[in-house]
């Protein structure tokens, strides 16, 4: 990624310290607030096996371990639609702490970041090894997903059954896809205008409106998940 480190990043910073949720969680019971406004969901951590998991890497700088712009969105409309006593939602934590300077290094994120991820999809197949897995990610969060996913053995993909990423950061280096992974359980969300997604570091407005996707996400997680 050619990254340009302008205002534009200082102005990330700022701007996701407290962003407005795009859309209102419709049932937050699953999901603990922080005191930062972040959203923390470790259902499969520490709760039973379900039929479904939904695994979530935030963006830089977002609170919790499912940050705010649109992760907590997806699970509140997946768990609205199907239950959550049916599908379960975990963030990806630390040690991926989604700091800003990660997003400059290779693999536009760390593989200690990578790692926590893959940490993740291993717990869900030995501790739930019948429960289905969907993803997602947002911003630096989506080249966690890229780089976890791309690496994980074939039996841990095959139960992954759709991936959603918004601002994909790694959208023109990987054209549009994850690596070695199924293009038709895949689904990118690139605003119009978001130049992350060109393959750069400026953010603008665009990066930060995935909110109002995250209805559309949900449906064709929904999908994949044939419940």
């Amino acid at each position: 990624m050619k990254f340009q480190f302008t205002a534009t990043v200082v102005f990330l910073c700022a701007i996701t310290a407290t962003p407005v949720l795009s859309n209102p969680i419709e049932d937050g019971s699953h999901l603990k607030p922080r005191q930062d406004e972040g959203e923390t969901s470790n259902d499969l951590e520490n709760g039973p096996c379900l039929s479904a998991f939904f695994i979530f890497a935030r963006g830089s700088t977002e609170p919790g371990n499912m940050g705010e712009i649109v992760g907590p969105q997806v699970c509140s409309d997946l768990q609205t639609t199907l239950g959550a006593s049916v599908i379960g939602c975990q963030g990806v934590g630390s040690p991926y702490n989604a700091t800003l300077a990660d997003n400059f290094l290779p693999q536009n994120t760390s593989p200690t970041d990578i790692g926590a991820a893959t940490t993740l999809f291993d717990l869900a197949q030995s501790k739930c090894p019948n429960s289905k897995i969907v993803a997602g990610g947002y911003s630096q969060g989506t080249a966690v997903m890229d780089g976890s996913i791309q690496a994980l053995p074939a039996p841990i993909q095959d139960n992954i059954y759709g991936v959603v990423l918004f601002g994909f950061t790694r959208n023109l280096q990987d054209d549009g896809r994850i690596p070695n992974f199924p293009t038709n359980k895949t689904l990118v969300f690139c605003a119009t205008g978001d130049l992350v997604c060109d393959g750069t570091l400026e953010i603008t407005a665009a990066h930060l409106s995935y909110g109002t996707d995250a209805s559309a996400a949900a449906a064709f997680l929904v999908k994949a998940l044939d419940l």
